[in-house]
């Protein structure tokens, strides 16, 4: 069965319907403490580094760690005070991914255009896992 609808127009619709913030404009505030940084690749993707101070929640379990009646909640997701701007490689997951928590209510949410891809071709600060690790001890 040939699908309706491809990613690019999913992409596109998502894209049309949530924030969505440059690197320059999340690294302007770089340390305004009702912003949290949220990787949401895979965790084989992070091999490659990630964004300094982001968190990882991987995409496929966003949704059960963001609802607080499932067994996976994570209480960081229920802190309204926080606006959580979602990245993944190039954009496309992110925004997709933005738009389903908006479509679970979440208003405190966007994304960052280009991903992180352009995170590191405009200089944004990354940190390998180990260096995430050696920061936590």
């Amino acid at each position: 069965m040939p699908i309706t609808k491809g990613f690019r127009a999913l992409v596109d619709e998502a894209m049309a319907e949530v924030t969505t913030y440059s690197v320059q404009d999340i690294l302007a505030r770089a340390n305004d403490p009702t912003l949290q940084i949220v990787d949401i690749r895979d965790v084989r993707e992070l091999n490659n580094g990630t964004v300094t101070q982001s968190v990882h929640a991987p995409r496929c379990m966003l949704e059960f760690w963001v609802d607080p009646e499932s067994p996976y909640h994570k209480p960081m997701w229920a802190d309204e005070s926080k606006e959580f701007v979602l990245f993944c490689g190039a954009g496309w997951r992110s925004a997709l991914a933005a738009k389903t928590l908006q479509d679970m209510g979440m208003r405190n949410v966007a994304h960052i255009d280009g991903g992180y891809a352009a995170w590191v071709e405009q200089g944004g600060p990354t940190e390998t896992l180990e260096q995430r690790k050696a920061n936590k001890r």
